[in-house]
């Protein structure tokens, strides 16, 4: 589940890590009172304004600007929020902005010059522990600085039997070239953005920039957090996090109705039991000269109704141009299957209108492949082997 910006730095101030002193703001004129609060208790003039969205590079869009007064907080607030921002990982049409934040300004003057950090905690998966990857190129895209300068990423493995060990974090603060009081304190940060990221349950905590002020203080300037969905049980607390505006309608919707649906951008549907032959039925899908247009796995249920609502969910997307059902009866016999299609398939009637390759294997299949070649007038094509069902796939598409 990702979280906007305010909301990762919400955990990480309750792990003990700094943060600059922000709001959030839903209107302009809400913009302007979280100004005036931060300009009473900090004395600053200057303001960031930051398009709360779930994607990054919102600066490159005109989602970030710098307010040098508290007039042209309001100013800017006008012209994000409700906008649609078009970033590098939205889609061409962006993401309309609900809400934005306001931060006080974190580059005053002071005894050293302020520098700016990359630093994120996430699971390595070749070796099955946490890690932490840094940088001292701090405020650029990450993949372009490992491409362009590799030496300069630097990542500390964490032993998950002790977690984070002081000596890992002071060699963090080693490696970014830092001394004295920004020394001290990047310590801390690197402790607690670790516990923060240990103690949610994320599987993400990107911090772009970790940021030293010129009076050597370390913040966490932004935050990109995802938490895993599985954990949520644990943090009752977070669970109201969501912002489905944020995410795919149809995803939305499928995961009210106890679906697992992803959307993807191809031309045939897939409805499917099981997440690995999921995965295997997209690969199949690509091998017939197709591409698949969701995953979609329905679960150890496959009656009518459930049938009904994944056909439904899948035919939202126009791109669809056939619709793929492979279910393994182990847990639900092929026979039900089969018949839930055909009930669905009467029941929505003119709603479909894409041909159905159905390919079911397992207890009763072949009683299943009866019934379907039985029924006239449906545009379902029954089929038994995988390489069956890719012909099937080919023939449709052609």
């Amino acid at each position: 589940m990702n979280l906007h910006e305010y909301q990762g730095k919400e955990i990480l101030k309750s792990f003990g890590v700094k943060v600059p002193m922000e709001l959030v703001a839903t209107t302009p004129e809400e913009a302007l009172e979280a100004a005036n609060k931060i300009h009473a208790e900090k004395g600053c003039t200057v303001f960031a304004v930051k398009a709360q969205i779930h994607a990054g590079g919102r600066g490159k869009g005109g989602g970030v600007k710098i307010a040098k007064s508290i007039e042209e907080v309001k100013m800017y607030a006008e012209q994000i929020i409700g906008m649609m921002l078009v970033t590098p990982q939205t889609s061409a049409e962006g993401k309309e902005v609900h809400q934005v934040l306001i931060s006080e300004n974190v580059y005053y003057d002071g005894p050293s010059k302020p520098e700016e950090y990359y630093m994120s905690v996430l699971l390595n998966r070749a070796t099955g522990k946490n890690m932490i990857m840094y940088s001292p190129e701090g405020g650029m895209d990450i993949e372009a600085v490992a491409q362009a300068t590799p030496e300069l990423i630097f990542t500390e493995e964490i032993d998950p039997a002790t977690g984070i060990l002081p000596f890992q974090a002071r060699k963090i603060a080693f490696n970014l070239g830092l001394s004295g009081a920004a020394f001290k304190d990047m310590t801390k940060f690197a402790m607690a953005l670790y516990k923060a990221y240990e103690g949610s349950d994320s599987s993400l905590f990107e911090i772009n920039p970790v940021f030293k002020t010129a009076d050597d203080q370390i913040l966490a300037v932004d935050a990109k957090v995802s938490l895993d969905e599985n954990a949520l049980y644990r943090h009752k607390d977070y669970i109201d996090y969501r912002d489905v505006r944020e995410e795919h309608p149809t995803e939305v919707e499928a995961k009210a109705a106890g679906l697992n649906y992803v959307a993807l951008d191809g031309n045939v549907g897939c409805m499917v039991n099981g997440a690995g032959l999921a995965m295997g039925t997209m690969d199949l899908i690509k091998q017939a000269g197709g591409e698949p247009a969701n995953f979609l796995d329905v679960g150890g249920t496959a009656d009518a109704e459930r049938v009904e609502i994944a056909f439904g969910i899948i035919l939202k997307d126009p791109n669809v141009k056939a619709i793929l059902v492979n279910i393994f009866g182990g847990i639900v016999r092929c026979d039900r299957v089969a018949q839930g299609v055909v009930d669905a398939y009467k029941n929505m009637g003119d709603k479909i209108n894409v041909p159905i390759i159905v390919r079911l294997q397992g207890t009763n299949a072949v009683e299943a492949k009866a019934l379907i070649d039985a029924e006239e007038g449906l545009n379902v094509i029954s089929a038994t082997e995988f390489q069956e069902a890719a012909e099937k796939v080919q023939e449709v598409l052609a």
